[in-house]
């Protein structure tokens, strides 16, 4: 029922000012509730309006009676400069993808096999948004953060709160402490509606509602989030002290109860042939939803279960996601042009009709090489079939040979390279096509080799996106990565977007990644063929850039991993006389010398040769162990066996702990594992170390 608001003058009855306020917050965050979540308005525009109206005077009349949840403090505050990094409480895992019914079978069978009984399941769409983390303690929103690596994501608290489908503070008794999962999105008619605000203010139209509401989210200025019509689904809980409920099912009754919206399409499927039926009935309708959905979630439905089931590295074993196959449609190849990568491959890449495949708008899409032109007989002209390949990247398919008018046009790969006019070779046995000249003197390979150099699993200098790096070229400040360490704060101050603050930030950022690790520095050169793990392969085998650049091609190839390609690519790689002036400068810069001289840990070798299984909550993430057990030479497993070293153990350890006991595996708790490796771990009391 609706307290109507006080005239003016009026004195207020029992309870006075204090009680009126609580009032008016109760009222208006039910009116919130009933629209943004349920879909069920309660309060007409003009009485929501004087509710708050009202509510904003008394604040304003008496700051100290402003309630935690009150409606007004969801008002944006000042832009910030940049996103701070958050550690996730539980990491936010990715499904693994299934196409096919069978594939669902397969993965029913597999679980049923692992638990040795049969499962029930609970069934959800696959929102397409962005998926964050909400962390309420004592049931007020304390911290929102996105996805990032699963790990560890961006604060964007401040933007959150202007979400006004998601609740400040939660209804009834929540834990403690407790981490909500879920999906930012943008409904359809609400992404026309921004895009056409877009275009007719003179800017870039969004691509598909999951890019506005990525977008959206991501801006440092909250007062723009606020103005974007974003709409949030929770779907998972986590607490270190445990959730009240034993199942799936019965954990969406209970956000609804906290006051979060989730799907109103979830089902319980109490097999896998109702899994299923689910699947195809959500094939027919989901296209009748307000938002894009591109597959159905299938989890186990008992948490107990779920805990007992595990992960296999960053996917859980107990859920996958059912994806519908991808949409296609008909459009014209205008042109192909051509990219140059980092490693100086030439890419072409189609030029086409704009057109909406799936709900995004596609212009360009890859063509991969030359031989694959060929071998569908593509032409500028023709009308193709195209694809968005798990419904993220475009295809294309096929030509539509039986609407050729004669005028199309065979392509063929240039001879020379479009960014630098060096001639192109091809590498016996590669389908690739490459620029002959260095990464050093072609400026297409220096622009993403740079951009490489500087990425988050390479020398990670946050700061330096392909934005900055552009710029830097641009006003050539840099030739070569050796540059940015010369770079100086004089040099930067009179670019675009540059400050003092920003950037200090970015030379401090470019000076910490001198003292990165080999395996990183060998992965940052951007050697063709060799990625992370062939970096730490070849780290460990050499202990030293200089050892690796002297390396013969005899030797490279005797490393189990590294076959011939690889090794030959390696060997090319440092033959280069730009490449060995690289190495050279990276040494007399105190990079990636012997690993014995690197920034060592007191955990280093401890635990050589020795296996792990880790199981349970911890305090801090899994990937937070497995970097000390890898980082001191010991290795992790998914599964629990007699060739098992340690089992490590948390709250809810489940099946892996009582196998341990009963194979006689010695088991770890937190603080046990921290004295094996001779390492502190703060706020863990000193207790019996081992089980």
């Amino acid at each position: 029922m609706v307290v109507p608001a006080q005239e003016a003058g009026e004195a207020y009855g029992p309870g006075g000012v204090t009680e009126r306020v609580r009032q008016l917050v109760d009222q208006i965050c039910t009116a919130d509730h009933a629209y943004y979540v349920l879909d069920a308005p309660i309060l007409s525009d003009a009485d929501y309006d004087a509710l708050m109206r009202e509510l904003k005077a008394l604040e304003a009349q008496h700051p100290d009676l402003i309630l935690p949840n009150s409606p007004t403090q969801r008002v944006p505050g000042e832009p910030v400069s940049d996103f701070v990094k958050v550690s996730h409480l539980e990491p936010l895992l990715s499904l693994g993808n299934v196409t096919s019914e069978e594939e669902v079978r397969r993965f029913d069978q597999r679980v049923t096999a692992l638990l040795g009984q049969s499962p029930s399941y609970h069934c959800e769409p696959k929102f397409d948004g962005l998926s964050i983390a909400l962390v309420y303690r004592d049931g007020r929103l304390s911290v929102a953060a996105t996805r990032g690596d699963g790990f560890t994501g961006e604060n964007v608290t401040a933007n959150v709160r202007t979400i006004r489908s998601i609740p400040l503070v939660l209804n009834g008794d929540a834990p403690p402490v407790l981490q909500i999962r879920g999906e930012v999105i943008m409904e359809r008619a609400a992404f026309l509606a921004l895009n056409e605000a877009l275009v007719a203010a003179g800017e870039a139209p969004k691509a598909n509602p999951r890019n506005a509401a990525a977008g959206s989210l991501r801006q440092l200025d909250a007062r723009i989030t606020a103005s974007r019509p974003l709409r949030f689904f929770a779907y998972h809980a986590y607490s270190p002290s445990g959730l009240p409920v034993a199942t799936q099912t019965e954990l969406m009754d209970l956000l609804r109860q906290w006051g979060l919206p989730v799907s109103l399409h979830d089902r319980f499927a109490p097999d896998v042939d109702a899994a299923l039926a689910y699947c195809r009935e959500m094939a027919d309708i989901r296209h009748t939803y307000p938002f894009d959905t591109d597959g159905v979630v299938i989890k186990v439905d008992s948490l107990a279960a779920q805990t007992e089931l595990g992960t296999v590295g960053r996917e859980p074993r107990w859920a996958v996601a059912f994806k519908y196959p991808p949409e296609e449609a008909y459009t014209i190849l205008k042109n192909i042009t051509v990219q140059v990568g980092r490693t100086g491959v030439l890419t072409p890449v189609g030029e086409l009709e704009p057109v909406t495949v799936g709900g995004v708008l596609v212009s360009r899409a890859t063509l991969h090489n030359a031989r694959e032109i060929a071998r569908k007989d593509l032409r500028i002209g023709d009308t193709v079939v195209i694809r968005r390949a798990g419904e993220v990247i475009p295809e294309v398919v096929t030509a539509v040979t039986e609407r050729r008018t004669g005028d199309e046009r065979i392509w063929e790969m240039p001879t020379t390279c479009p960014a630098c006019g060096a001639p192109v070779r091809q590498i016996e046995g590669e389908v690739a096509i490459r620029c002959s000249n260095s990464p050093q003197r072609c400026p297409a390979q220096l622009a993403q080799g740079i951009e490489h150099f500087a990425s988050r699993d390479c020398l990670n200098i946050e700061g330096l996106g392909p934005a900055v790096i552009e710029q830097l070229l641009a006003n050539q400040l840099i030739r070569s990565p050796l540059d940015l360490y010369t770079l100086t704060k004089e040099q930067l101050l009179p670019l675009p977007r540059f400050g003092e603050r920003s950037a200090e930030k970015l030379l401090a950022n470019i000076a910490n990644s001198r003292q990165a690790d080999l395996a990183r520095v060998i992965d940052a050169l951007g050697i063709p063929q060799v990625g992370h793990e062939t970096a730490q392969l070849l780290a460990g085998a050499f202990g030293s850039l200089d050892r690796l650049a002297n390396a013969s091609e005899d030797e490279l190839s005797s490393l189990e991993g590294i076959g011939p390609s690889v090794s030959a690519s390696i060997s090319r790689f440092f033959a280069d006389p730009d490449n060995q002036a690289l190495v050279k400068g990276l040494r007399e810069l105190g990079m990636g010398g012997p690993a014995e001289t690197a920034q060592a840990t007191p955990t280093d070798g401890k635990l050589q040769g020795l296996s792990f299984v880790i199981t349970g909550t911890l305090s801090q993430p899994r990937r937070y162990y497995e970097e000390l057990i890898e980082k001191a030479g010991g290795r992790v497993a998914d599964a629990v066996s007699s060739k098992i070293n340690y089992l490590i153990y948390g709250e809810a350890a489940g099946s892996k702990l009582a196998k341990a006991h009963k194979l006689g595996i010695p088991v770890l708790n937190e603080a046990g594992f921290f004295e094996l490796i001779g390492q502190p771990a703060p706020g863990l009391a000193r207790e019996d170390r081992r089980a």
